[in-house]
């Protein structure tokens, strides 16, 4: 089936110049000297979006993301690549675009319904449930140029979503309404949602997105850094602007795939008698988990010493940012590992973890003396990254009931 937006390898490219002199200064240029440097928005865009999707656009400011929603208007044209759009769409891209500011907020409704195709009779038929949402009393009669930004926001999504549209563009408009407007306009979309319509919808409010839409693309730079599944996209978004962590592909390698494809290296004694055990390789079972998946570490640790009393092992799970999230050890636990010469391996096992969404780095150590002594330390020796729909909210999932007494 094909999407009802396709878009295939697009580039926009603006030209910037220092200073607007230098534009006439290369239109004028006998010698086509070049004046501007050129900046991709987009850069080989390309994406399919199938008929009642809600599909949720995050990214910083600057990404690409309003110039993709003009170029899937019409407002902008693509430098190369191909947009096809099978439907007619309703767009918010910014409050009071195509609004004329002396004409009053019925007569831009005529404006905009006449701009979106439609005929006058036609937006008579819908004329009393705009001006219902919009919901801004006499001003509907009153210029637009003396309305609030509040008064835009509902008279510009009042008409954008009661025009039956087949594709619906929000662009952060949601954010200038009050709690109650903003409860309104979601109820709406999802009415149109369940209709079939498909709803492109831009928020900085990572929650919006995670909740309202099925699927997410996260642009940046002019490219898609990421797209799939909402919850897990806002996910390592989120863990993106807080950390700052690139985002990897979800490798899925076993870990016994992993142990048998890693060269063996022959155990040899350091000749600096001060080194009594070293920690070599640190494997996960994964890198990309979901909430209650099992997470293996397998420690390989060498021991250069007859025996080594009070040998314990520690591994600890970190924020990117060194928040501690937790960290046993054997000794702890009273669980004995090989102590004596030799290269030894040994598996640390969360049969079902709890952590929510986010980036997290495993410490892994090696410590005799009850852990006073720290005979080798890896820091953030290995990283794992978790996505999930959306389950709960915050850091850890703590087992609970819900108990109604009134």
């Amino acid at each position: 089936m094909d999407g009802i937006i396709e878009i295939k390898n697009v580039v926009k490219t603006y030209k910037l110049y220092d200073k607007p002199l230098e534009r006439l200064k290369e239109a004028l240029s006998f010698t086509h000297k070049i004046y501007h440097k050129e900046f991709k928005a987009l850069n080989g865009i390309s994406l399919k979006v199938n008929k009642g999707d809600a599909i949720g656009i995050l990214g910083k400011n600057g990404s690409g993301k309003s110039t993709l929603l003009k170029l899937i208007t019409g407002v902008l044209s693509p430098t190369s690549g191909t947009i096809e759009v099978r439907g007619k769409i309703s767009a918010i891209l910014e409050l009071g675009a195509g609004f004329n500011p002396e004409y009053s907020g019925k007569e831009n409704i005529y404006l905009n319904g006449l701009m979106m195709g439609y005929t006058r009779e036609e937006i008579d038929q819908r004329m009393n449930d705009i001006i219902s949402f919009a919901d801004i009393g006499d001003f509907i009669e009153q210029p637009v140029k003396i309305y609030s930004s509040g008064m835009f926001a509902r008279l510009a999504f009042a008409v954008s979503i009661n025009v039956e549209p087949d594709i619906l563009i929000v662009d952060e408009a949601l954010a200038v309404g009050d709690v109650r407007f903003q409860t309104k306009c979601i109820d709406k979309m999802k009415e149109l949602k369940s209709q079939g319509t498909t709803i492109l919808f831009v928020s900085h409010a990572t929650e919006q997105v995670k909740r309202f839409c099925n699927n997410a693309i996260w642009l940046k730079d002019g490219v898609i850094q990421a797209t799939g599944e909402s919850s897990e996209i806002v996910d390592l978004y989120e863990d993106f602007m807080k950390y700052s962590t690139e985002y990897k592909s979800g490798k899925e390698t076993q870990l016994e795939q992993s142990v048998l494809e890693s060269p063996q290296i022959d155990f040899v004694k350091p000749d600096d008698p001060t080194i009594l055990a070293s920690i070599t390789n640190v494997k996960l079972n994964k890198e990309r988990f979901k909430t209650f998946d099992e997470l293996i570490v397998e420690v390989e640790y060498e021991v250069y010493e007859d025996i080594i009393d009070d040998l314990l092992l520690g591994v600890a799970i970190y924020t990117p940012d060194r928040e501690y999230i937790f960290g046993p050890n054997t000794h702890l636990e009273k669980i004995d590992i090989p102590n004596t010469l030799g290269r030894h391996k040994v598996q640390y096992i969360i049969p079902s973890l709890p952590l929510l969404g986010g980036t997290f780095c495993i410490d892994v150590g090696i410590f005799n003396n009850e852990g006073i002594v720290c005979l080798s330390y890896k820091e953030s020796a290995k990283e794992f990254v978790i996505t999930n729909k959306y389950i709960s909210e915050g850091l850890v999932y703590m087992k609970h009931r819900w108990e109604v007494i009134q």
